[in-house]
């Protein structure tokens, strides 16, 4: 192996090395703003692909079966959230909406709360949601 190989290959272990350390904490913290219909809002969990919309008082809400579909239409704690910064509750079908590496959803009243709450990193750790009737996701 000639110098130059051996002074690419100590790079690219440098930057490995640093992806490693540094990249697995960077990624899991990262939220971007995503569309709303791609969102299960019983499961608070982004998808790849649109929801099922489901319309109460003239709002559209998503969820991912079903029994999200149902629960959507009947139970109004399914349909708010709180958002992280202003600490006020929130109607997921008018919220700004932020996904995590692990798809997991925050919502927000306006992107300035978003912005806010990006540049303060204070993401905090997904919750468990109970009451969803124990089936599987896709």
């Amino acid at each position: 192996m000639n110098t130059s190989s051996k002074s690419i290959l100590s790079i690219f272990s440098v930057l490995f090395g640093a992806l490693l350390f540094f990249g697995p904490a960077q990624a899991a913290d990262a939220l971007s703003i995503v569309e709303n219909e791609k969102v299960c809002m019983v499961t608070d969990m982004h998808f790849p692909k649109k929801q099922i919309p489901v319309t109460h008082e003239g709002k559209t809400y998503y969820g991912c079966c079903e029994n999200c579909k149902e629960t959507l239409s009947k139970d109004s704690k399914a349909r708010t959230a709180v958002d992280p910064v202003s600490g006020k509750s929130v109607d997921k079908a008018k919220a700004v909406i932020a996904a995590r590496a692990d798809h997991s959803v925050v919502y927000f009243e306006n992107k300035k709360n978003f912005l806010q709450y990006v540049s303060k990193d204070l993401d905090p750790k997904p919750q468990n949601k109970s009451g969803h009737g124990g089936h599987s996701h896709h």
